[in-house]
């Protein structure tokens, strides 16, 4: 992360699934939008509370509006550089980014992407869950209907390379 970035937009309860042949399951966590990279966190430094209040105020926000261009307090710049300390959480650059699209499924609404990092091929597909289950393992059982097409074309406006 540069000094210069800027939050854009910030999904918390993201469900990540890669899309190769035989994957299974999925992780939960934030889809962040800056200025120059997306990047999905899955290990955070944020607060267990902190983390419900603001699923439930999405919950709400997602209910009445679909945009997914949204941002949440408590919860800055500061708090990502630390968070994207940790090798695990991904960060990609919009050049990265092979394909990016959305679809509209029975169950909700999911953003597809497809990048090359540390050159291998990866696609996965996120959604925003709504409700959980725990037991035996977790797993999102009600996704939310959310409109990604500003998501998507905030990138696509900011790629040098196009495909």
């Amino acid at each position: 992360m540069e000094s210069d970035e800027k939050i854009q937009a910030h999904v918390v309860s993201i469900w990540r699934e890669s899309k190769k042949f035989f994957s299974i399951g999925g992780r939960e966590g934030m889809l962040i939008l800056t200025n120059k990279h997306l990047m999905f966190v899955h290990k955070t430094e944020a607060k267990k509370k902190w983390w419900a209040a603001i699923r439930k105020r999405q919950t709400v926000h997602f209910l009445k509006s679909k945009d997914t261009m949204i941002t949440h307090d408590g919860y800055y710049e500061e708090n990502l550089k630390i968070d994207m300390e940790n090798e695990k959480n991904v960060e990609l650059r919009f050049d990265d980014i092979l394909n990016i699209s959305h679809e509209e499924k029975v169950w909700g609404s999911v953003l597809l992407i497809e990048y090359e990092k540390n050159g291998k091929l990866e696609k996965h597909q996120y959604g925003i869950a709504q409700d959980w289950v725990k037991y035996p393992a977790k797993e999102p059982t009600k996704y939310m209907r959310a409109d990604w097409e500003p998501f998507v074309k905030y990138i696509k406006d900011r790629q040098k390379i196009t495909r």
